[in-house]
């Protein structure tokens, strides 16, 4: 079966559990979950009721959509997200937001936990993704294109809208929320990076590292979907702080900061209305 038969096949099977069609979608990634627990008129559609989609493996991943409102406005959040190194294909990890825009959604918003390679991040601060650096080796985009879907060879040059960015920082600013702005690399994990790979990422450019996000933007984007990314900085890098790194840790951080990252992202999509 092709990539569009499937698309069109779970698009539908999702359309038919909705009761509004949401006018912005949003990922959630580990431990920012609690989102989706402030929408009203709540729905919710496990992944695996939907053709085509497995389960998430990992803790902080309910795996779930949540179709509901958030100040009167129709979203649906993906409570969860695929990873490239659970083993998934790239195809895989980027279904869900194909699927979005099956379904007719226009902008996207994307979440992580991520760590900080800037030195001047501190666990618990949160981050609007400027740009990414693809450093996973691979791109969800290689292999035969429909031209339905999108371009072959579609443009990059602002992958995080401009406009949707402006808002971030407005709003955050109104909120007294600090907002640091940078650039997100994605390595392919699981294991974490060494202090010598955090030092290669930081001399590229990138301030903080994750294992997700940019698969998803790039389909996104080829799809023709505006893209607004935030990080939750989890925990300082390795190598910048003398301690090892832990899962644990990223989910108390998210845990920590989460009001705050809630507070933040339901006054964008006020905003963005």
């Amino acid at each position: 079966m092709s990539l569009k038969a499937k698309i069109t096949e779970a698009a539908e099977a999702l359309k038919n559990k909705l009761q509004d069609q949401p006018k912005l979608a949003l990922i959630l990634g580990s431990g920012l979950g609690p989102l989706a627990d402030e929408l009203e008129e709540a729905t919710k559609i496990t992944y695996t009721d939907l053709p085509y989609f497995p389960q998430p493996t990992v803790e902080g991943h309910a795996g779930q959509f949540v179709s509901g409102r958030l100040h009167g406005i129709p979203v649906l959040a993906m409570q969860g997200r695929y990873h490239y190194y659970e083993g998934y294909s790239l195809e895989q990890v980027t279904f869900p937001v194909r699927v979005l825009k099956a379904i007719g959604i226009k902008t996207l918003i994307v979440t992580n936990a991520a760590g900080g390679v800037n030195e001047s991040y501190k666990p618990g601060e949160l981050m609007l993704i400027q740009d990414h650096i693809n450093w996973m080796g691979q791109n969800p985009l290689i292999g035969p294109n429909d031209a339905t879907l999108g371009a072959r060879f579609p443009d990059m040059s602002e992958v995080y809208d401009a406009k949707l960015r402006k808002i971030a920082r407005e709003t955050a600013a109104s909120l007294d929320i600090k907002l640091n702005e940078g650039v997100y690399c994605a390595v392919t994990g699981p294991s974490y990076e060494t202090p010598a790979e955090v030092r290669m990422i930081r001399t590229l450019g990138g301030d903080a590292v994750g294992m997700s996000t940019v698969p998803e933007a790039i389909i996104a984007r080829h799809g023709g979907m505006k893209v607004l990314g935030i990080s939750c900085i989890t925990n300082a890098a390795s190598g910048i702080l003398d301690q090892p790194l832990s899962h644990d840790e990223v989910i108390e951080t998210s845990e920590r900061v989460k009001e705050t990252f809630i507070q933040l992202v339901k006054a964008i999509v006020k905003a963005i209305r």
